[in-house]
């Protein structure tokens, strides 16, 4: 199922590790760590395509990441910005103490969240 991926990014020694692979067209972006502001850059890297204008795709499977900062949040709104009609940002598997967070701040009816990357990629 998976078409590509590409190489490993890290923001700081063991702080977050970002991977890009592609899944039936769809590009899905894995995040591993905290996203604070010392490594919420690579994560606003990773999200934004390189040609908006293609309606580029995207998946962030944030299941592995247990915190998230204001500059996450500054990332993903980033992230769907770029992806404007006609493409999209889905968020996957994101751990309660995230999900809370984009939620408190009202993120989530912005983005689409789903409980794994198979429902982002389904819908």
């Amino acid at each position: 199922m998976a078409d590509t991926a590409e190489t490993n990014e890290e923001a700081g020694p063991d702080r977050l590790s970002v991977a890009r692979s592609t899944m039936d067209g769809v590009t899905v972006v894995t995040v591993t760590g905290e996203v604070d502001h010392h490594t919420s850059g690579a994560l606003r890297d990773a999200l934004v395509p390189a040609d908006p204008a293609a309606g580029a795709r995207t998946v962030a499977d944030l299941s592995g990441v247990p915190f998230m900062d204001s500059s996450g949040i500054n990332a993903l709104i980033a992230g769907q910005q770029a992806h404007e009609p006609p493409g999209w940002l889905r968020l996957a598997g994101l751990q309660r103490p995230v999900l809370r967070t984009l939620e408190i701040v009202g993120l989530t009816p912005i983005i689409p969240c789903y409980p794994g990357v198979p429902d982002a990629l389904a819908d």
